[in-house]
């Protein structure tokens, strides 16, 4: 139980986040645990947890485990308040394994890493535009998916369908193929084929309807992108709206949390990796961080080679030096890196209101 004399020692924090609750560990400076506690996943369950942590000391920082997914609720709360949020990586396998899995022993490892510095990271402030275009990309891609998914469903069907039907079909274009069997109005279900009609009328409007509304979504993220995104930077080669809206949410709302351009290239999967051995000395890709990213990165350098003339010069001198395609590509996703860093988490500019944007449904 912490005393009148303890109110005056540096604590550090640590958060195991979970669906419906949260356990909050304490430790002080050099490391002794203090104490653990669980906590409802609600509003007041945050204040709780904060007012306990500040009941063993001067809080210094949390470090909060999820913070992109169960802890983001509880990482916002506690930077409105105020107090300097850590984000946690996952612990590592190895010594989870010597000491046991237990979420007190994870909300303790939480704290001990921010303690120590392990875990510096600043967690995505989430409350501004390019968090809204974060949960648009995500409604998105589940939309395109599910879009695919259609598109493939119908053609099983027309390859399996009775053989005047697949006639019909099979020599149409696919977007023919779905504006064609949308109209289709099957007659006695008992009928194969007629089941076969009513199963690709129910599919082909199902496409519809999803193309629909990824045009909705995309003319959302081409107002929000254009807002969000600093002036110039989609007019730069390869960067299209859902490039600059990748980038944009890999940077996040608080762009001041990358605090160096190395840091923004390997959280891209950018920075270059060590592979040397005995007398070879090279470096390859890094296959980590943010895979999207890393592909918005590599969608800009194709388009470059293909079309810029600087990036085909430079292609060419490093190919004569004895550098690989690979090796090539890897060095051109680092100068793309800097180029986004310099442009996205550099000084923000003035930006006018974030305008109202409706979708219509």
């Amino acid at each position: 139980m912490p005393t009148i004399a303890d109110a005056g020692r540096l604590v550090t924090g640590g958060v195991d986040t979970h669906a419906g609750m949260h356990v909050a560990g304490v430790t002080d400076q050099v490391g002794r645990v203090m104490g653990t506690r669980e906590f409802p996943a609600t509003t007041e369950g945050y204040a709780a947890a904060l007012a306990w942590m500040r009941g063993h000391g001067e809080l210094a920082k949390v470090g909060v485990e999820g913070t992109g997914s169960y802890g983001a609720g509880l990482a916002r709360y506690l930077a409105a308040e105020g107090i300097e949020v850590a984000e946690v990586m996952r612990p590592n396998r190895q010594a989870r394994r010597r000491r046991g899995k237990s979420d007190a022993a994870d909300a303790i490892a939480a704290a001990l890493a921010a303690v120590n510095g392990e875990a510096s990271g600043q967690p995505k402030s989430g409350d501004g535009a390019v968090e809204s275009i974060r949960a648009l990309q995500v409604a998105r891609r589940g939309a395109v998916k599910a879009r695919t998914q259609a598109g493939n469903q119908l053609r099983g069907l027309i390859i399996t369908a009775p053989q005047a039907l697949r006639e019909k079909l099979a020599g149409l274009s696919a977007p023919e193929q779905i504006k064609l069997a949308a109209r289709f109005r099957p007659g006695d279900l008992t009928s194969p084929a007629e089941a076969v009609k009513a199963a690709m009328a129910t599919v082909a409007r199902r496409h519809q309807a999803l193309a629909a509304e990824i045009a909705q979504l995309d003319t959302a993220l081409e107002t929000l992108v254009a807002h969000a995104a600093p002036a110039g930077f989609r007019d730069r080669t390869g960067v299209g709206t859902r490039v600059a809206a990748t980038l944009l949410v890999t940077v996040g709302d608080n762009p001041a949390r990358l605090r160096t351009e190395a840091s923004f290239a390997a959280l891209c999967g950018a920075s270059p990796v060590d592979a040397s051995s005995g007398k070879q000395r090279r470096h390859r890709l890094n296959r980590g961080g943010d895979r999207q990213a890393n592909s918005a990165l590599w969608r800009i350098v194709f388009t470059r080679m293909a079309t810029d003339p600087r990036t085909q010069a430079y292609m060419i001198r490093r190919t004569t030096e004895g550098k690989t395609t690979r090796e090539i590509v890897r060095c051109l996703k680092r100068y793309v890196a800097r180029e986004v860093y310099k442009t996205l988490a550099g000084p923000p500019p003035a930006r006018p209101a974030t305008p109202r944007i409706s979708m219509i449904t």
